[in-house]
């Protein structure tokens, strides 16, 4: 379930991160935008930094 989640977030950060390039590229570049990205970020941090650290701790429990 965690590992899907955190698929998912990447994938929308993804998408986010090319409308943001277009929306540069094109010169509408709003500031709400470039922050939309943001938010699939809070999501893959917690979850990428779980996923990483689980096998260090499951060798010292």
């Amino acid at each position: 379930m965690l590992r899907q989640v955190h698929r998912w977030s990447g994938f929308i950060f993804s998408i986010m991160a090319i409308v943001n390039i277009v929306a540069v590229i094109l010169q509408a570049n709003a500031q709400w935008l470039g922050l939309l990205a943001v938010l699939p970020l809070l999501v893959l941090l917690p979850t990428g930094l779980y996923m990483f650290a689980r096998p260090y701790f499951a060798r010292n429990a």
